[in-house]
């Protein structure tokens, strides 16, 4: 029995040569949903477009193509397993989206490193006036949370990479930052340390709650037109300042911002009318003693 074999993305050798000789050497697209295989865990990972649009993405907006290729291509080369919630894509109107990665995808790659022994990370309070590094996410309901620390240790390194961030830098204001803000900031504490002693294998991934990096990734481009605009009418207003400060202004020159009375231009003359004023009777009589010469 013979078996044929169609492929589902290109047109079958009938159709192709069906087609002639003019397009012998390009072929035809029939189905564009490419789907993309790869290794993530040791376990084979399959990613279509459909599927990212349908289950990996969080948020009420709607990613484009492009959005999508970026995600599938994240993790194809970092081979995340979107499935286990290793990567996701955010996205909330027409924001450009934001590729996330999860803290647990950084602690794989970290213990997947042969250089890893270990890591430890906590928060940084206020109590009694003093500041306090407490291990682990404990703080007592008196203590005031002012940020969080992380150490990574290596040992082809003589000191631990450690890292200290700002409770108030980070805090997304977010539910879980109100409900858990020990945790939080321990735990963004623990993925920058983490990235800084692993820059080669997570120096580009970013979690949700690294606030300035996703935003530095995926800026808003209606913000940033805004700030273009703004700093070009900034621009403009201080070469129109400079110039009119160096430029001499006219004779008895009177903004129109209010009416003046007469009696009150006359109190606040400007004082280089009188100069002009001086300037111009000498003009004149150095005219008329030319004119009288003449005249002899």
């Amino acid at each position: 029995m013979n078996t044929r074999y169609e492929s589902p993305n290109y047109a079958t050798q009938a159709q192709y040569t069906q087609q002639g000789s003019q397009t012998a050497n390009t072929p035809q697209v029939v189905n564009q949903e490419h789907s993309v295989t790869f290794q993530a865990n040791g376990e084979d990972v399959k990613l279509a477009p459909s599927t990212v649009r349908n289950y990996l993405v969080s948020g009420d907006g709607k990613v484009t193509d492009q959005e999508v290729v970026m995600f599938i291509n994240l993790c194809k080369y970092q081979h995340l397993n979107p499935f286990l919630n290793e990567a996701y894509i955010v996205k909330f109107g027409s924001r450009p989206a934001q590729l996330i990665t999860s803290k647990e995808a950084f602690m794989k790659r970290a213990e997947a490193n042969e250089h890893f022994r270990g890591s430890k990370a906590g928060v940084i309070v206020v109590r009694n006036n003093q500041i306090i590094y407490s291990q682990g996410a404990f703080a007592l309901p008196s203590d005031t949370i002012v940020g969080g620390w992380a150490e990574v240790k290596r040992d082809d390194r003589e000191e631990p990479i450690h890292i200290e961030i700002s409770f108030d830098e980070f805090n997304k204001k977010q539910a879980t930052w109100k409900d858990m803000p020990a945790n939080m900031i321990r735990k963004t504490a623990l993925v920058n340390a983490l990235r800084e002693a692993f820059p080669d294998s997570l120096g580009s991934l970013y979690t949700e709650d690294d606030k300035s990096e996703t935003a530095s990734v995926v800026p808003n481009q209606a913000e940033h037109k805004q700030a273009q605009k703004e700093s070009a009418a900034s621009s403009l207003i201080s070469k129109a300042l400079s110039k009119s400060q160096t430029k001499k202004e006219p004779a008895k020159h009177i903004e129109a911002k209010e009416a003046v009375p007469v009696t009150e231009m006359s109190e606040k003359r400007d004082p280089r009318d009188s100069e002009e004023e001086q300037i111009d009777i000498f003009k004149d009589q150095i005219e008329r003693q030319k004119a009288a010469k003449e005249a002899e």
